[in-house]
C-alpha cells in the first residue's frame, strides 16, 4: 500500500485465526483491555460490543467489537460458529506488532497458525 501521507505516523495490524476458547461479551471486552495495555495503548472510552443474534445469516453470528484510544482503535470480530476471529489493531503510536500477536494467540488458545498482516 502506498503511504500518501508519511508525515502521519500509522500502524495497522490485522490478525485472523481459528480458536479455541469459548468467547462471550465479558471475554471480548477483557481482551480489548488486555491486548491495549500489554502493548501500552491508552484507552479512553469502555468496549462497544455488538452480538445481533438473529439479524443476519446463522453462520455469520458472533460478536463485533471496539474500543477506542486515545491514539486511535482496536476492532474485532468474532465467528462464534466458526470459532474465528479477525482483528485490526490501528493507531497513531508504534507498537510492538509480534506482542500483539503473541497475546492473541495466547488469549484467544489459537493452536494453528495466525495469519497477519501489518501495513
Amino acid at each position: 500500500m502506498k503511504n500518501i501521507a508519511p508525515t502521519i505516523t500509522r500502524q495497522r495490524l490485522l490478525m485472523e485465526g481459528f480458536f479455541a476458547r469459548k468467547v462471550t461479551r465479558d471475554i471480548l471486552s477483557d481482551y480489548l483491555y488486555g491486548v491495549a495495555a500489554h502493548l501500552g495503548l491508552r484507552t479512553y472510552g469502555e468496549p462497544t460490543i455488538f452480538s445481533p443474534s438473529g439479524m443476519g445469516k446463522e453462520e455469520n453470528q458472533g460478536f463485533d467489537a471496539f474500543i477506542p484510544l486515545i491514539d486511535s482503535g482496536i476492532s474485532a470480530y468474532i465467528w462464534s460458529k466458526d470459532q474465528f476471529l479477525s482483528i485490526i489493531v490501528y493507531t497513531c503510536k508504534n507498537f510492538d506488532a509480534q506482542a500483539a500477536l503473541t497475546y492473541t494467540k495466547d488469549y484467544f488458545q489459537i493452536s494453528s497458525e495466525i495469519a497477519s498482516m501489518s501495513f
